[in-house]
């Protein structure tokens, strides 16, 4: 197994919306792929079917001419009847052959059944994502599965039974020689980790050429903190978790998760427009909506204010977007107004896609963070406070991270004084300190994480071998490696 060790481990982030996948010790994914999987609407058997109905009716009519071929009737009709059941079956194993991932699946979506394979973060249709590894790993990534390690990402709270499966796809189907299974908050926070440390040596050799010897502090400070303690906020396409992760375990009871994500405030962006009548063909409303929210929008610091700034000077803040129809070939344009502040304010202010009797419109995104912290022991929340992480593509609104630590911080400072009052002033809280750190990676936190994880040294004792998953069955993938011995032995 060892020379399995001089190949890189291949690192897989599988989302929402997009599928992350590349090699360790890379900054960055080799490949983002559409998470979704284009089928065959499935008329082969049917008209095989028909086929084989129509071809006995013929024989029967002819056998009725001839008086006392009852047996050679019969053994026509069978013969006939297998030779289309082994058709039927050859298409059928064709048909299965015959499907698309990512972009190519998205480009038939007129004409074939677009699956999404996971659904909140979870994975819900195990046969499409099958089918979507074997195309990225074989045709995408083309690697030979059977000669790298793997690591996988799961979401927080993903269950057991998605574990076994993976391991059953993985070994049995691809023969790798092992795999890791990561949690996407604590690979996050590894991320940012790593980042951190590769900013404090650039600041440290920058002060060992210049002559002031605290500048390096701002980049160290969260040396200080326990690196792998932290909050993370991890936005995706499909859900929002908080994450509190305190020594590189996962808070699990602490942790809360919402149903609002990207791809509602793209849905947030198309209505908007929708309603205020621009001239967006119908065919490319949502992939324009896509591109608003990818490119032009940004958080507020106060709506109001970005209301009147709207109004009073429209052309500093209204964007012209301009395209051909593909159908007809006419040029079509559309502004681009309010929708590049509310879509994400929508995090902030969640009333105004959801009603609060759904769950998810009761809390903003501030209070879902400060009330994961309040539920963690209490010797470790400064250090959340402390060091709030954000990962997703949609933490990655200009201006998102201020708002968060202004947010946050309102709310701690908030609960204190109410506290104090409720004292009669006679206890007096030391002050929080909040800090939402940010960085280029956001997008590929997750994936970045994972890459620095399965470069280290140690990566390949912590993962699942074949042999032990042959040996002790798809149990072996519920348990963490250290905990092995505990489990079966």
């Amino acid at each position: 197994m060892s020379h399995h060790h001089n190949r890189p481990a291949i690192v897989v982030d599988n989302g929402t919306g997009y599928t992350k996948l590349g090699f360790a010790s890379n900054t960055a994914p080799s490949f983002v792929v559409p998470t979704c999987v284009s089928v065959s609407g499935g008329g082969v058997s049917s008209s095989s079917s028909s086929v084989l109905t129509t071809q006995s009716k013929k024989e029967e009519k002819d056998e009725s001419n001839f008086p006392g071929n009852g047996n050679s009737k019969k053994k026509k009709k069978k013969k006939a009847y297998e030779y289309y059941s082994h058709h039927n079956h050859a298409s059928k194993s064709l048909q299965d052959l015959n499907y698309s991932i990512g972009e190519d699946a998205l480009a038939q979506i007129n004409s074939k059944t677009i699956k999404w394979p996971i659904s909140n973060g979870i994975v819900n249709d195990w046969t499409s994502m099958e089918k979507f590894w074997q195309k990225t790993l074989l045709n995408v990534l083309r690697v030979e599965p059977e000669e790298h390690f793997f690591l996988l990402t799961e979401p927080p709270l993903n269950p057991a039974e998605n574990r076994e499966r993976i391991g059953e796809i993985m070994f049995e189907t691809f023969n790798v020689p092992g795999v890791h299974i990561g949690v996407q908050a604590v690979l996050a926070l590894n991320a940012s980790v790593a980042l951190n440390a590769s900013a404090a040596a650039a600041s440290s050799k920058k002060n060992r050429n210049g002559d002031e010897e605290n500048s390096g502090n701002d980049t160290s400070k969260r040396d200080r903190n326990d690196g792998l303690t932290g909050t993370v906020i991890d936005i995706g396409d499909g859900v929002t978790h908080v994450i509190p992760v305190c020594d590189g375990y996962v808070v699990s009871s602490a942790i809360k998760s919402v149903p609002l994500a990207g791809r509602d405030l793209t849905r947030f962006v198309q209505t908007l427009m929708r309603e205020r009548g621009e001239n967006v063909p119908a065919e490319e409303f949502s992939r324009v909506a896509q591109k608003v929210k990818e490119k032009y929008c940004y958080v507020s610091k106060d709506i109001a204010k970005e209301f009147e700034l709207h109004e009073r000077n429209p052309k500093e803040y209204v964007i012209r977007m301009e395209g051909v129809r593909a159908k007809t070939n006419l040029p079509w344009q559309a502004d681009v107004g309010y929708e590049r502040f509310l879509a994400p304010e929508v995090f902030f202010r969640p009333d105004m896609i959801a009603e609060k009797e759904n769950g998810f419109g009761q809390f903003s995104l501030p209070e879902l963070v400060d009330n994961a912290i309040q539920e963690c022991p209490i010797d470790s929340r400064r250090k959340l406070y402390g060091n709030i992480v954000l990962s997703g593509g949609s933490t990655m609104f200009k201006g998102f991270g201020k708002r968060v630590k202004r947010d946050v911080k309102r709310v701690v400072d908030k609960r204190i004084s109410e506290s104090e009052v409720k004292s009669g002033n006679r206890l007096k809280a030391k002050s929080v300190d909040v800090e939402v750190f940010t960085h280029d990676m956001q997008r590929y936190a997750v994936w970045f994480g994972g890459s620095v994880v399965a470069s280290m040294p140690d990566f390949y004792k912590s993962c699942h071998t074949r042999e032990e998953y042959f040996e002790y069955g798809s149990q072996v993938m519920r348990s963490n490696v250290l905990e092995k011995e505990e489990v079966f032995f």
